[in-house]
């Protein structure tokens, strides 16, 4: 089989614009969850999101073009940019850009301008909707907009698969490689959807925290969290066949040695533990049933999920007290959804590179369903070796990843 190894990463959300920074803040337990300002949140019972800060989109694409591309898109573009740079690929490597392709994915895609394009066609007609409006929302566009950024022609795919879609799309880049339908393969996760339609919409759900006080509304694996804080950003990887990436004399961050996928079949938006523990069991066993030293869990700060998440733990490992070090970095960014599992697998790989567990900010109750060491409140210097990142997302579709050091 093909090995594959990750060689370029790019990031941004609500604490950082860039991977160092991010992962910074994200160590340092800086959270990024605030006041709402990108609509008028007066009429709404959830007025907070973990938004993405300073960000101006014109320093990624021409500012004609802006106007193009729905918010996802321009921060995937962010991501793609720092991603593609860290790989630092070189005129002497003599790329084959039909040899490279991209896996893009995201949950809702482009929700704001779905929103304007419908109060402009309930109020002004449908003459007056956007040209840019179709082209500039479809989750595929993600996918298309990057690769005319960097002249990737290999296989241009997309995931769309709610909060798993950024792990999936990792599984399905690899696989690509591993089939040999390419040599090298740009992941690119996003998700902007803090709009009135996205925010209203979960909240009706009973999905979000009703938490007031911003700062420690997402509180994974707490006893008093309540529903998840919505985040928004995007991760971006770059995978290369191991051989070619030592040909080129690549820095190569980590390896992929595992991924698993599951369907819970139980639910639309109630996550079964069975599901969830398929897709781990399937990484593991693919990975070789190695030791892991981390799992960067779904964690999203809602009852059922992390009750599920830690069953589903205790039942790979065989025990509590066999389970790896767990946290969940959604308390410092917000979920961001589609974007969750990329951003989540940069920050395994970052834990792994320096050698320190990110913490679990705001845990200050401990919840005995969720008995696990969920390292609170603070990061840890540890020995990793292996990782593990975990994404669940509505409509029971599950995604897993393991990457060890090389």
């Amino acid at each position: 089989m093909r090995r594959i190894v990750v060689t370029g990463l790019g990031m941004i959300n609500a604490v950082g614009n860039d991977k160092e920074s991010s992962f910074k803040a994200i160590c340092d337990g800086v959270g990024g969850i605030d006041t709402i300002t990108l609509f008028d949140t007066e009429a709404f019972t959830v007025k907070i999101a973990g938004e993405v800060k300073d960000f101006d989109p014109s320093t990624v694409m021409e500012p004609k073009e802006v106007k193009k591309a729905d918010r996802f898109i321009q921060l995937g573009l962010k991501a793609a940019q720092e991603a593609m740079a860290d790989a630092n690929f070189k005129e002497s490597d003599n790329i084959d850009k039909e040899r490279f392709g991209i896996a893009a994915g995201s949950g809702i895609g482009g929700l704001p301008s779905i929103e304007k394009n419908s109060i402009i066609l309930n109020e002004r007609g449908p003459r007056r909707i956007s040209p840019f409006f179709i082209p500039g929302a479809l989750v595929n566009m993600l996918g298309g907009f990057v690769t005319i950024d960097h002249g990737l022609k290999g296989p241009n795919l997309s995931a769309v698969t709610a909060c798993a879609a950024g792990t999936h799309s990792i599984s399905e880049a690899a696989k690509t490689i591993m089939c040999n339908g390419a040599e090298r393969m740009l992941v690119v996760a996003a998700e902007s959807a803090i709009t009135g339609v996205g925010i209203g919409g979960f909240a009706s759900m009973k999905a979000l925290s009703t938490t007031a006080d911003p700062k420690v509304a997402s509180r994974p694996f707490d006893a008093e969290r309540n529903g998840f804080v919505m985040g928004e950003g995007a991760g971006a990887l770059v995978l290369e066949e191991y051989d070619a990436a030592v040909a080129r004399g690549a820095n190569i961050y980590a390896e992929l040695i595992g991924f698993g996928e599951s369907g819970d079949a139980n639910h639309i938006t109630t996550p079964s533990l069975d599901g969830p523990l398929r897709a781990m069991k399937a990484a593991y066993k693919m990975a070789g049933e190695p030791v892991v030293d981390y799992v960067n869990a779904h964690g999203t700060s809602t009852p059922v999920n992390d009750k599920n998440e830690t069953a589903a733990l205790k039942q790979l490992f065989g025990s509590k007290e066999n389970c790896p070090p767990v946290s969940s970095t959604k308390g410092q960014t917000g979920h961001c959804l589609g974007a969750a599992g990329g951003l989540e697998a940069i920050i395994s790989i970052m834990a792994m590179r320096d050698g320190i567990i990110p913490p679990t900010i705001n845990y200050a109750t401990p919840d005995e369903n969720c008995d696990l060491d969920i390292v609170p409140n603070e990061a840890r210097k540890a020995e990793l070796n292996c990782v593990m990142s975990n994404s669940f997302g509505f409509g029971g579709t599950n995604g897993v990843v393991i990457f060890k050091k090389i």
